[in-house]
């Protein structure tokens, strides 16, 4: 596949795999729009921005993943969660779990060792905590795109892995435009999806690569 064959086909298997639940589609709308409004203040606050990027963007989208989507059989794919999961080529929920502990522990780890083992000097330490754990969360983010990219350029190749890469950055503007509707659709009663109304262009051979 071409670069954009396979851009489409690794978001058509998010979407059918891992998106089944109009909460966790509502809910992605919303973290898609906090991740949209922490790209604009990366520019003009970048403090605030990894905040509203980790405790808002990110936390609704894992809270949808972890809780609303089913973990039976994927009756619409024919798949097994088991299946799913060790097909994922981003971060599945075990691989996520070991990032958001991560995410976690790099908080707790500086208020108690604000050098943070020496690695800060008095100058750093003195900036305070918020601003040290907002540049120890950017880290984390922009290391773990980096870190699977290149996983996945040994695992799968390198188009996949910055195929994967622009996926991940581009997904916020994505979800707004496939998830738009999913409140009203929602509220109407509609609580799972068909996966047959958004999309119908259905990429190439259809490779299960989600």
């Amino acid at each position: 596949m071409t670069f954009l064959e396979e851009l489409h086909q690794q978001r058509w298997d998010d979407h059918r795999y891992y998106h089944h639940n109009r909460v966790n589609q509502s809910l992605h709308l919303v973290s898609a729009s906090c991740f949209m409004a922490s790209y604009y203040l990366i520019f003009v606050d970048p403090v605030m921005a990894v905040m509203v990027g980790w405790l808002l963007a990110m936390l609704l989208r894992q809270v949808g993943h972890f809780f609303f989507e089913p973990k039976t059989y994927d009756e619409v794919n024919h798949a097994s969660h088991e299946y799913k999961e060790s097909v994922k080529v981003g971060y599945n929920l075990r691989r996520k779990v070991i990032l958001l502990s991560i995410w976690i522990a790099e908080p707790v780890l500086l208020w108690f060792n604000p050098t943070l083992f020496g690695l800060l000097n008095d100058q750093q330490v003195a900036r305070g905590l918020l601003y040290n754990t907002a540049i120890a969360w950017l880290i984390t983010g922009i290391g773990a795109v980096v870190f699977r990219s290149v996983h996945l350029f040994f695992l799968r190749g390198v188009q996949t892995g910055l195929v994967w890469a622009t996926k991940i950055l581009t997904d916020p503007f994505h979800d707004i435009k496939i998830y738009h509707r999913a409140p009203v659709l929602l509220m109407k009663g509609d609580l799972y999806d068909d996966m047959t109304e958004w999309y119908t262009d259905i990429p190439p051979g259809d490779q299960q690569t989600a």
